[in-house]
């Protein structure tokens, strides 16, 4: 007879909503001066970063994660030459945007250099060597600040930091303010992308419409889309952005035959098919957003710790 698993790893996802894992090994725990971080192994995802209580992503399904929050908006992009990667300490997101043979410089931008250390050693699988790619400028400070005091331009902005908290690191880069500095970084025709946090029926609200109903004050096109994460336990979403830009521009076969000719990675999930699915937000969500009216700013914060 089978025995019960004796060790288990609990995430509250919501104060009334609990995941439950089969825990197989703790690989790290530790603080650094910004957060606590685990490194865990679980059965049904195997590896994954924790960070203050909040899964990241795992060695199981990061792929849907990090392809569908980088893929497509460098397909959009006629010719991407420069990324820009605010937080993204796992270097599966450098990971995806080193896979575009046209990609020449990206300049990353992680909070906390004791996560990026910790990643490199715990998540091979995650990162797969990104960190050695010579177009990598690796800094360890606030992205915030590095953009208000670098005047480079992007074709491609990538905000992968963990879910806005106002006590918590992230938080002011939700910001209009913040958006405001984004776009004065962009090239002409560049884009944004930014993770938006659960889209569940009964948690968009959260994060989701606030920061839609903040990016549209800054940008003339906004484009929400999800994707299923099962190691977050909601839907997630993304949010890309622009001065102009259209999700369903381009046919599934034109984003198939950009992603062959450019894209050195053999995609997982994104392709021209998926794209299509990503960008038809349920019913919910698309009226829920157009009745949202918060603007998030550094004086006015809409969320809570």
């Amino acid at each position: 007879m089978n025995q019960p698993p004796t060790r288990w790893y609990y995430e509250h996802i919501t104060p009334s909503l609990k995941l439950l894992s089969e825990l197989t090994k703790i690989l790290y725990v530790g603080d650094t001066k910004y957060q606590h971080v685990e490194v865990l192994e679980t059965v049904p995802f195997g590896r994954q970063l924790v960070l203050d209580g909040r899964t990241q992503s795992s060695e199981a399904d990061e792929f849907v994660y990090h392809e569908s929050l980088v893929q497509p908006g460098l397909v959009a992009l006629e010719d991407p030459r420069t990324v820009f990667i605010a937080g993204g300490g796992e270097g599966a997101t450098l990971r995806e945007v080193l896979s575009h043979t046209s990609v020449q410089q990206v300049t990353m931008v992680d909070l906390d250099g004791e996560v990026v250390d910790v990643c490199k050693r715990f998540l091979p699988r995650h990162h797969q060597g990104a960190f050695d790619d010579p177009r990598l400028r690796l800094y360890h400070e606030d992205a915030g600040k590095y953009l208000e005091t670098h005047p480079e331009r992007y074709d491609f902005i990538i905000i992968d930091i963990p879910d806005p908290l106002e006590a918590g690191p992230a938080y002011l880069l939700y910001t209009d303010e913040f958006y405001s500095l984004v776009r004065r970084r962009l090239n002409p025709g560049g884009l944004v992308v930014v993770q938006t946090g659960p889209c569940g029926p009964m948690y968009y609200q959260d994060v989701c419409t606030p920061v839609h109903h903040t990016m549209s004050s800054v940008f003339p096109n906004v484009a929400p889309y999800n994707a299923h994460v099962p190691c977050f336990g909601l839907l997630w979403s993304f949010i890309l952005a622009g001065d102009s830009y259209d999700p369903f521009r381009l046919s599934p076969a034109e984003i198939d035959a950009r992603l062959s000719a450019r894209c050195l990675r053999d995609l997982r999930f994104y392709d021209g098919v998926a794209h299509q699915g990503l960008f038809s937000v349920p019913k919910y969500m698309r009226h829920g957003m157009a009745r949202e009216r918060r603007i998030i700013t550094k004086d006015s914060p809409v969320f809570a710790p």
